[in-house]
């Protein structure tokens, strides 16, 4: 039972990261094209345009940097799953020839730190 609650809590944390992080991009002018798209590989949390990039955005958000910082707990094998969900979603929406770039944007205890180009393609 308590596992249970630790995970509507981990979720609920996670997902007011996510609100934090929409709302901060929304201020440097981004647009917003999806939030949590999924895919059978795995999830983009945030997809905007910056300019001429469509931008794929991870959002860490942690309480403590006792596990590392958020932006650590993005690795080899989590970049590697974003980079196919961004793939697959570049070519569904048929942006073949679109740059794109793969951002971090990490919370923790409430400060933001956007990591642009955090991985590439």
């Amino acid at each position: 039972m308590q596992n249970t609650s630790q995970n509507f809590y981990k979720k609920l944390f996670g997902l007011t990261g996510e609100q934090k992080a929409l709302k901060y991009l929304k201020k440097k002018k981004y647009k917003i094209l999806e939030t949590n798209y999924t895919t059978k590989i795995g999830e983009a949390d945030i997809i905007a345009k910056d300019g001429e990039y469509t931008v794929f955005v991870e959002v860490k958000t942690r309480s403590s940097e006792r596990y590392g910082t958020p932006g650590q707990a993005v690795d080899g094998n989590k970049r590697h799953k974003y980079v196919m969900v961004a793939k697959e979603y570049l070519i569904k929406h048929k942006l073949y020839d679109t740059p794109c770039r793969f951002d971090v944007i990490e919370i923790e205890k409430g400060k933001i730190n956007h990591i642009k180009d955090a991985f590439m393609l």
